[in-house]
Protein backbone atom coordinates (compact mmCIF):
# COMPACT_ATOMS: atom_id res chain seq x y z
CA UNK A 1 0.00 0.00 0.00
CA UNK A 2 0.67 3.60 -0.69
CA UNK A 3 -0.22 6.92 -0.10
CA UNK A 4 -0.98 9.23 -2.42
CA UNK A 5 0.04 13.51 -1.77
CA UNK A 6 -0.79 16.01 -4.37
CA UNK A 7 1.55 18.05 -5.62
CA UNK A 8 3.28 19.94 -8.36
CA UNK A 9 7.16 19.50 -9.41
CA UNK A 10 8.20 22.87 -10.28
CA UNK A 11 11.29 24.73 -11.54
CA UNK A 12 12.26 27.72 -9.55
CA UNK A 13 14.80 29.66 -10.98
CA UNK A 14 17.83 27.76 -11.48
CA UNK A 15 16.53 24.93 -8.93
CA UNK A 16 13.69 22.47 -8.83
CA UNK A 17 11.31 20.09 -6.62
CA UNK A 18 8.04 19.20 -5.33
CA UNK A 19 5.73 21.78 -4.24
CA UNK A 20 3.06 20.79 -1.85
CA UNK A 21 -0.30 22.55 -0.20
CA UNK A 22 0.71 22.03 3.70
CA UNK A 23 -3.06 20.84 4.49
CA UNK A 24 -2.13 17.38 2.31
CA UNK A 25 1.05 16.99 4.56
CA UNK A 26 1.24 15.50 8.40
CA UNK A 27 0.94 18.03 10.52
CA UNK A 28 3.79 16.34 13.04
CA UNK A 29 7.07 17.48 12.18
CA UNK A 30 9.01 14.52 12.16
CA UNK A 31 6.43 12.19 10.35
CA UNK A 32 6.34 15.40 7.88
CA UNK A 33 10.13 14.88 7.06
CA UNK A 34 9.88 10.89 7.14
CA UNK A 35 7.28 11.95 4.14
CA UNK A 36 9.92 14.40 2.20
CA UNK A 37 12.51 11.48 2.57
CA UNK A 38 11.07 9.43 1.11
CA UNK A 39 9.32 11.73 -1.72
CA UNK A 40 12.96 12.51 -2.75
CA UNK A 41 14.76 9.29 -1.89
CA UNK A 42 17.17 10.06 0.21
CA UNK A 43 19.64 8.85 1.54
CA UNK A 44 20.69 7.44 -1.69
CA UNK A 45 23.06 9.49 -3.43
CA UNK A 46 21.13 8.74 -6.96
CA UNK A 47 17.99 8.85 -5.00
CA UNK A 48 16.73 6.26 -7.29
CA UNK A 49 13.36 5.64 -5.39
CA UNK A 50 12.51 9.16 -5.61
CA UNK A 51 12.05 12.51 -6.84
CA UNK A 52 15.70 13.65 -6.29
CA UNK A 53 17.96 14.43 -9.08
CA UNK A 54 20.92 13.22 -7.03
CA UNK A 55 22.13 17.20 -6.45
CA UNK A 56 21.38 19.79 -3.78
CA UNK A 57 20.17 21.56 -6.33
CA UNK A 58 17.22 19.57 -7.29
CA UNK A 59 16.87 17.95 -3.53
CA UNK A 60 14.85 20.80 -2.39
CA UNK A 61 10.99 20.62 -1.58
CA UNK A 62 8.42 23.91 -1.16
CA UNK A 63 5.45 23.76 1.38
CA UNK A 64 3.34 26.65 1.28
CA UNK A 65 -0.62 27.77 2.36
CA UNK A 66 -2.39 30.45 3.14
CA UNK A 67 -1.53 32.96 5.68
CA UNK A 68 -3.11 33.94 8.84
CA UNK A 69 -0.74 37.14 9.35
CA UNK A 70 -2.00 40.44 8.49
CA UNK A 71 -1.11 41.66 4.97
CA UNK A 72 0.50 38.15 4.05
CA UNK A 73 -1.11 36.52 1.62
CA UNK A 74 0.86 32.63 1.41
CA UNK A 75 3.20 31.29 4.41
CA UNK A 76 6.43 29.66 2.49
CA UNK A 77 8.38 26.62 3.94
CA UNK A 78 11.82 25.71 2.25
CA UNK A 79 12.84 22.33 3.25
CA UNK A 80 16.65 21.52 1.41
CA UNK A 81 17.09 17.72 1.71
CA UNK A 82 20.07 16.11 0.70
CA UNK A 83 20.69 13.13 -1.76
CA UNK A 84 22.78 10.71 0.43
CA UNK A 85 21.75 12.04 3.88
CA UNK A 86 18.48 11.55 6.24
CA UNK A 87 18.43 15.32 6.65
CA UNK A 88 15.55 17.38 6.83
CA UNK A 89 16.95 21.62 6.81
CA UNK A 90 14.10 23.96 7.64
CA UNK A 91 16.53 26.86 8.80
CA UNK A 92 18.06 28.45 5.73
CA UNK A 93 15.89 30.02 2.69
CA UNK A 94 15.80 29.61 -0.96
CA UNK A 95 15.70 32.29 -3.28
CA UNK A 96 15.02 29.92 -6.72
CA UNK A 97 12.20 27.79 -5.28
CA UNK A 98 10.95 31.32 -3.94
CA UNK A 99 10.19 31.83 -7.55
CA UNK A 100 7.64 29.46 -7.58
CA UNK A 101 5.60 29.80 -4.28
CA UNK A 102 3.04 32.59 -6.58
CA UNK A 103 2.62 30.09 -9.44
CA UNK A 104 2.04 26.94 -7.81
CA UNK A 105 0.04 28.76 -5.00
CA UNK A 106 -2.36 29.82 -7.95
CA UNK A 107 -2.28 26.33 -10.11
CA UNK A 108 -3.10 24.56 -6.48
CA UNK A 109 -6.36 26.90 -5.50
CA UNK A 110 -4.89 28.66 -2.48
CA UNK A 111 -4.77 32.26 -3.75
CA UNK A 112 -6.77 33.21 -7.07
CA UNK A 113 -4.92 35.69 -9.93
CA UNK A 114 -5.67 39.47 -9.53
CA UNK A 115 -5.87 40.78 -13.29
CA UNK A 116 -3.00 40.43 -15.78
CA UNK A 117 -0.40 41.21 -13.20
CA UNK A 118 -0.56 39.71 -9.71
CA UNK A 119 1.40 40.60 -6.98
CA UNK A 120 1.21 38.41 -3.39
CA UNK A 121 2.99 39.39 0.02
CA UNK A 122 4.97 36.22 0.67
CA UNK A 123 6.29 35.58 4.01
CA UNK A 124 9.28 32.78 4.06
CA UNK A 125 8.35 30.75 7.34
CA UNK A 126 12.50 29.62 7.56
CA UNK A 127 13.82 32.82 8.01
CA UNK A 128 10.82 35.33 8.66
CA UNK A 129 11.43 37.35 5.89
CA UNK A 130 8.43 39.07 3.70
CA UNK A 131 8.57 39.74 0.09
CA UNK A 132 6.26 40.68 -2.87
CA UNK A 133 6.17 38.40 -5.72
CA UNK A 134 4.51 39.53 -9.00
CA UNK A 135 3.79 36.85 -11.79
CA UNK A 136 1.59 37.54 -15.39
CA UNK A 137 -1.43 35.89 -15.36
CA UNK A 138 -3.33 37.01 -17.92
CA UNK A 139 -6.80 35.42 -18.75
CA UNK A 140 -6.72 34.34 -15.10
CA UNK A 141 -3.99 31.76 -15.78
CA UNK A 142 -0.18 31.46 -14.87
CA UNK A 143 1.74 31.92 -18.14
CA UNK A 144 5.00 30.46 -18.12
CA UNK A 145 6.52 31.36 -21.64
CA UNK A 146 7.96 34.71 -21.96
CA UNK A 147 11.01 36.29 -23.17
CA UNK A 148 13.38 36.72 -19.80
CA UNK A 149 16.50 34.88 -19.45
CA UNK A 150 18.43 33.94 -16.47
CA UNK A 151 21.70 32.22 -16.77
CA UNK A 152 21.74 28.90 -15.94
CA UNK A 153 18.11 27.75 -17.45
CA UNK A 154 17.99 27.15 -20.95
CA UNK A 155 15.59 29.52 -23.21
CA UNK A 156 13.10 31.92 -21.91
CA UNK A 157 10.38 32.07 -19.73
CA UNK A 158 8.02 34.45 -18.19
CA UNK A 159 8.99 37.04 -15.82
CA UNK A 160 8.66 36.92 -11.77
CA UNK A 161 9.96 39.48 -9.96
CA UNK A 162 10.96 39.28 -6.34
CA UNK A 163 10.92 42.39 -4.08
CA UNK A 164 12.59 41.24 -1.05
CA UNK A 165 11.33 43.86 2.07
CA UNK A 166 13.71 42.95 4.60
CA UNK A 167 16.77 40.75 4.20
CA UNK A 168 19.14 42.02 6.56
CA UNK A 169 19.93 39.24 9.28
CA UNK A 170 18.05 36.24 7.72
CA UNK A 171 19.47 33.93 9.79
CA UNK A 172 22.19 35.66 11.94
CA UNK A 173 21.83 37.96 14.56
CA UNK A 174 22.04 41.26 11.97
CA UNK A 175 23.77 41.79 8.36
CA UNK A 176 27.20 41.87 9.83
CA UNK A 177 27.12 39.32 12.68
CA UNK A 178 30.70 39.54 13.60
CA UNK A 179 29.67 43.12 14.26
CA UNK A 180 32.51 43.42 11.62
CA UNK A 181 32.76 44.40 7.56
CA UNK A 182 35.79 42.29 7.68
CA UNK A 183 38.08 39.70 9.32
CA UNK A 184 40.75 37.94 9.58
CA UNK A 185 40.02 33.95 10.46
CA UNK A 186 42.14 31.43 10.33
CA UNK A 187 44.41 33.74 8.33
CA UNK A 188 42.06 34.88 5.71
CA UNK A 189 40.72 38.12 5.28
CA UNK A 190 36.80 37.24 4.69
CA UNK A 191 33.61 39.43 5.22
CA UNK A 192 30.88 37.26 7.23
CA UNK A 193 27.51 38.66 6.02
CA UNK A 194 23.68 37.73 5.84
CA UNK A 195 21.36 39.90 3.94
CA UNK A 196 19.01 36.76 3.26
CA UNK A 197 21.69 34.12 3.12
CA UNK A 198 24.40 33.64 5.42
CA UNK A 199 27.74 34.10 3.53
CA UNK A 200 31.74 34.01 4.00
CA UNK A 201 33.32 36.08 1.01
CA UNK A 202 36.45 36.09 0.75
CA UNK A 203 39.21 36.69 -2.27
CA UNK A 204 40.23 34.11 -4.20
CA UNK A 205 43.66 35.20 -4.72
CA UNK A 206 44.21 34.68 -0.52
CA UNK A 207 43.70 30.80 -1.08
CA UNK A 208 46.02 30.28 -4.26
CA UNK A 209 43.26 30.40 -7.19
CA UNK A 210 42.26 32.32 -9.75
CA UNK A 211 38.51 32.60 -8.97
CA UNK A 212 37.97 31.49 -12.60
CA UNK A 213 38.31 27.73 -12.17
CA UNK A 214 35.99 25.30 -13.75
CA UNK A 215 32.76 23.88 -11.51
CA UNK A 216 34.46 20.78 -12.03
CA UNK A 217 37.90 21.58 -11.57
CA UNK A 218 36.80 23.76 -8.09
CA UNK A 219 34.80 20.13 -6.68
CA UNK A 220 38.02 18.04 -7.23
CA UNK A 221 40.24 20.30 -5.40
CA UNK A 222 39.80 18.34 -2.10
CA UNK A 223 42.86 20.56 -0.80
CA UNK A 224 40.88 23.35 -1.30
CA UNK A 225 37.72 22.19 -0.37
CA UNK A 226 39.45 20.67 3.06
CA UNK A 227 40.71 24.21 3.80
CA UNK A 228 37.44 26.09 3.19
CA UNK A 229 35.37 23.84 5.21
CA UNK A 230 37.88 24.75 8.23
CA UNK A 231 37.27 27.91 7.27
CA UNK A 232 33.45 27.68 7.33
CA UNK A 233 33.65 26.04 10.38
CA UNK A 234 35.48 28.69 12.17
CA UNK A 235 33.42 31.33 10.43
CA UNK A 236 30.51 29.68 11.89
CA UNK A 237 31.24 30.28 15.29
CA UNK A 238 32.23 33.80 14.89
CA UNK A 239 28.67 34.62 13.02
CA UNK A 240 27.32 33.23 16.20
CA UNK A 241 25.85 30.33 14.38
CA UNK A 242 27.35 27.62 16.41
CA UNK A 243 29.30 24.51 15.43
CA UNK A 244 28.13 24.53 11.35
CA UNK A 245 29.42 21.18 10.54
CA UNK A 246 26.50 19.91 9.55
CA UNK A 247 24.39 22.49 8.95
CA UNK A 248 23.88 23.96 5.25
CA UNK A 249 25.13 27.40 5.86
CA UNK A 250 26.90 29.62 6.02
CA UNK A 251 27.96 29.59 2.46
CA UNK A 252 31.34 30.31 0.92
CA UNK A 253 31.85 32.26 -2.03
CA UNK A 254 35.37 33.59 -3.36
CA UNK A 255 35.59 36.46 -5.19
CA UNK A 256 37.63 37.69 -8.30
CA UNK A 257 37.76 40.83 -10.54
CA UNK A 258 35.12 40.61 -13.46
CA UNK A 259 36.00 39.05 -16.42
CA UNK A 260 32.50 39.87 -18.46
CA UNK A 261 31.90 43.61 -17.84
CA UNK A 262 29.96 43.00 -14.51
CA UNK A 263 30.46 43.69 -10.96
CA UNK A 264 32.23 41.08 -9.82
CA UNK A 265 33.21 37.33 -10.35
CA UNK A 266 31.64 34.40 -7.98
CA UNK A 267 32.33 30.72 -7.12
CA UNK A 268 30.18 29.66 -4.45
CA UNK A 269 30.47 26.28 -2.30
CA UNK A 270 26.77 25.59 -1.34
CA UNK A 271 28.55 24.65 1.13
CA UNK A 272 30.60 21.75 0.00
CA UNK A 273 29.55 21.79 -3.63
CA UNK A 274 30.61 24.30 -6.06
CA UNK A 275 27.36 26.09 -7.38
CA UNK A 276 26.70 26.08 -11.53
CA UNK A 277 25.82 29.50 -10.77
CA UNK A 278 24.98 31.27 -7.61
CA UNK A 279 21.71 31.27 -5.16
CA UNK A 280 19.19 34.17 -5.55
CA UNK A 281 19.96 35.18 -1.96
CA UNK A 282 23.73 34.83 -1.85
CA UNK A 283 23.54 37.38 -5.33
CA UNK A 284 21.84 40.02 -2.98
CA UNK A 285 24.08 39.26 0.23
CA UNK A 286 27.13 39.20 -2.50
CA UNK A 287 25.83 42.24 -3.42
CA UNK A 288 25.52 44.31 -0.53
CA UNK A 289 28.89 43.55 0.56
CA UNK A 290 29.81 45.41 -2.95
CA UNK A 291 28.26 48.58 -1.25
CA UNK A 292 30.07 48.17 1.86
CA UNK A 293 33.37 50.00 2.19
CA UNK A 294 36.00 48.18 3.65
CA UNK A 295 34.81 44.94 2.57
CA UNK A 296 36.70 42.19 1.05
CA UNK A 297 35.01 43.36 -2.37
CA UNK A 298 37.03 46.46 -2.11
CA UNK A 299 39.15 46.99 -4.98
CA UNK A 300 37.75 44.22 -6.64
CA UNK A 301 34.16 44.90 -7.49
CA UNK A 302 33.32 47.44 -10.48
CA UNK A 303 30.26 49.56 -8.98
CA UNK A 304 28.10 51.85 -11.01
CA UNK A 305 26.76 55.25 -9.09
CA UNK A 306 23.65 56.02 -7.85
CA UNK A 307 21.13 55.58 -5.04
CA UNK A 308 19.97 52.50 -6.96
CA UNK A 309 23.15 50.34 -7.67
CA UNK A 310 22.55 47.37 -10.08
CA UNK A 311 25.04 44.97 -9.58
CA UNK A 312 25.93 42.24 -11.67
CA UNK A 313 27.36 39.17 -10.26
CA UNK A 314 29.30 36.52 -12.35
CA UNK A 315 28.95 33.24 -11.67
CA UNK A 316 30.27 29.80 -13.82
CA UNK A 317 27.05 29.90 -16.33
CA UNK A 318 26.93 33.70 -16.87
CA UNK A 319 25.60 36.36 -14.34
CA UNK A 320 23.09 37.71 -11.84
CA UNK A 321 21.75 40.90 -11.96
CA UNK A 322 20.64 42.63 -8.59
CA UNK A 323 18.88 46.23 -7.97
CA UNK A 324 20.08 47.13 -4.65
CA UNK A 325 18.70 50.87 -3.64
CA UNK A 326 20.53 52.81 -1.15
CA UNK A 327 19.67 55.08 2.26
CA UNK A 328 20.80 58.41 1.15
CA UNK A 329 21.32 59.43 4.24
CA UNK A 330 23.38 56.31 5.06
CA UNK A 331 25.10 54.84 2.05
CA UNK A 332 25.78 51.69 3.70
CA UNK A 333 22.33 50.81 4.62
CA UNK A 334 20.35 48.38 1.52
CA UNK A 335 16.70 49.39 2.09
CA UNK A 336 15.16 46.95 -1.41
CA UNK A 337 16.96 44.31 -3.62
CA UNK A 338 14.47 43.02 -6.00
CA UNK A 339 15.53 40.64 -9.02
CA UNK A 340 14.35 38.44 -12.05
CA UNK A 341 13.81 35.02 -11.86
CA UNK A 342 11.63 32.42 -13.93
CA UNK A 343 9.66 29.41 -13.07
CA UNK A 344 7.84 27.31 -14.92
CA UNK A 345 5.07 23.86 -13.77
CA UNK A 346 6.94 20.64 -15.11
CA UNK A 347 4.54 17.96 -13.43
CA UNK A 348 1.80 17.50 -11.70
CA UNK A 349 0.13 15.07 -10.07
CA UNK A 350 0.44 12.72 -6.99
CA UNK A 351 3.41 11.49 -5.20
CA UNK A 352 3.50 8.09 -3.66
CA UNK A 353 4.84 7.21 -0.35
CA UNK A 354 4.67 3.53 1.23
CA UNK A 355 2.06 3.71 3.89
CA UNK A 356 4.37 2.66 7.07
CA UNK A 357 5.81 6.08 6.45
CA UNK A 358 2.57 7.41 6.52
CA UNK A 359 -0.58 5.94 5.71
CA UNK A 360 -2.35 9.88 5.30
CA UNK A 361 -4.73 9.47 8.18
CA UNK A 362 -2.76 10.41 11.09
CA UNK A 363 -3.76 13.76 10.77
CA UNK A 364 -2.63 16.74 8.17
CA UNK A 365 -2.36 20.41 8.97
CA UNK A 366 -1.85 24.52 8.41
CA UNK A 367 1.70 25.27 8.27
CA UNK A 368 2.86 26.40 11.57
CA UNK A 369 6.70 25.74 11.72
CA UNK A 370 9.13 28.38 12.52
CA UNK A 371 13.03 27.73 12.52
CA UNK A 372 14.77 28.32 15.82
CA UNK A 373 18.25 29.25 15.05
Amino acid sequence: MQTPIKTCFMRGGTSRGPFFNAADLPADIATRDKVLLAVMGSPDRRQIDGLGGAHPLTSKVGIVSKSAVPGVDLDFLFAQLQPDKDTVDTTPNCGNMLAAVVPFAIEAGIVAPRGDVSTFRVLTLNTDMQCDISVHTPGGVVEYAGEARIDGVPGTSAPITINFLDTAGSVCAGLLPTGRVKDVIEGIEVTCIDNGMPLVMFRAADVGRTGYESVSDLNADTELKDRIERLRIACGHAMGLGDVSSKNYPKMTLIAPPQNGGSLSTRSFIPHVCHDAIGVLAAVTVGTACVLDGSVTDGIAVMPEGKVKNVSVEHPTGEFSVALEIDPANPQNVTRAALLRTARLIMRGEAMVPAVVWDGKSGAGALNERSEV
